[in-house]
């Protein structure tokens, strides 16, 4: 029988023929795209029935219509759309895109890095009001600056490679404390740190005041799980020195809200910046909008109106899908404590 494999996201032409060319036996269907910013929803149970490969970013709400589902490619790198399904109960594998989206939202981050460090957004405030204003405060040097990754996976290895570049101190917080070799996980030519070698000190979660009190900036770089959601609360964000900004391209979820509000309204930290919402889309009345020094962006990046989303996502899925069929380790596979959420 062929392999049936099925593609849930915005795929061209070019990028099915690669498809093609890798499995030429292989039955390629595509179907509606989903993303996880919106619900979720139903497909045809005549396309779902005989897929052994599924390409998604959100499964369908009928994912029991799937009868003989072996693996499922994520196009995003989060992975917390899928607890809750019976994955593990019927051996379904489930690899993610790590990897796809580390420049964008890496250039991302030092965007945030620059912005706050040169204050941008009081620069832009004078523009509008026609100031002439050539204050100390529009004249930092961001080299020397400390930042610090809370997790350290592919978006925070090339945002560290760039952070490097220009003279910047790297701190990284792990739960052990180490930095473990990357095996068997998509690395784009020329990104990341793929030997560990770019940060100046490594923290255990037994050190976190430590690491939380000598920082510039803090970037969330981790996956949002049941063990992570509210990770940051009153007492990290009062940890941090005053002049500090936390950077979110995460999830928004990683920092319990009313912390947050209280820790901007407050002044317990200079500012921060997320890409990342508590709710989707973010409606007018949505008190984050209005909270004091915080730059919101509206998941942009990394997102998949990138113009080279789609040639990566297509890119991992087509070097795994031949991986599978030759019986090869798949890049970026999830363990089972992952697909549960620990």
């Amino acid at each position: 029988m062929p392999l049936n494999v099925l593609v849930l996201v915005e795929a061209g032409e070019a990028e099915l023929a690669r498809l093609r060319e890798t499995v030429p036996d292989a039955k390629i269907t595509t179907g509606p795209a989903m993303d996880i910013t919106g619900e979720s929803s139903e497909v045809p149970a005549e396309l779902l029935r005989d897929v052994d490969c599924l390409l998604c970013e959100q499964a369908p709400q009928n994912f029991d219509d799937f009868r003989q589902l072996k693996w499922i490619q994520l196009s995003s790198a989060g992975y917390g759309q899928i607890f809750g399904l019976p994955l593990l109960e019927r051996g379904i594998r489930v690899t993610n895109a790590r990897g796809v989206f580390d420049v964008p939202i890496a250039e991302w981050n030092l965007m945030m890095v620059l912005g706050w460090h040169r204050n941008l957004w009081g620069m832009l405030d004078n523009q509008r009001q026609h100031a002439w204003d050539r204050s100390a405060r529009f004249q930092n040097e961001l080299r020397g600056s400390v930042v610090g990754f809370y997790g350290y996976g592919g978006l925070a290895r090339e945002t560290a490679r760039l952070c490097k570049a220009l003279g910047l101190d790297v701190w990284v917080m792990t739960r052990t404390g180490t930095i473990k070799p990357r095996e068997n996980v998509l690395v784009a030519p020329g990104t990341g740190d793929p030997d560990g070698s770019y940060p100046d000190q490594v923290f255990s979660a037994s050190q976190k005041a430590e690491f939380f009190g000598g920082l510039d900036y803090l970037i969330l770089a981790m996956p949002i799980t049941p063990a992570s959601e509210g990770l940051i609360g009153e007492a990290e964000l009062r940890m941090l020195p005053r002049h500090a900004v936390l950077i979110n391209p995460a999830r928004a979820r990683l920092v319990q809200e009313d912390a947050l509000a209280r820790a901007l309204t407050e002044g317990w930290i200079r500012g921060a910046s997320f890409d990342v919402h508590y709710a989707y889309p973010l409606l007018p009345e949505h008190r984050v909008w209005s909270l004091p020094n915080l730059i919101l962006t509206p998941h942009i990046s990394g997102a998949s109106l990138n113009p080279n989303y789609p040639s990566r996502t297509i890119d991992i899925f087509t070097e795994n899908l031949r991986r599978f069929v030759s019986g090869q380790p798949l890049l970026n596979e999830l363990t089972a404590a992952q697909i549960r959420g620990e």
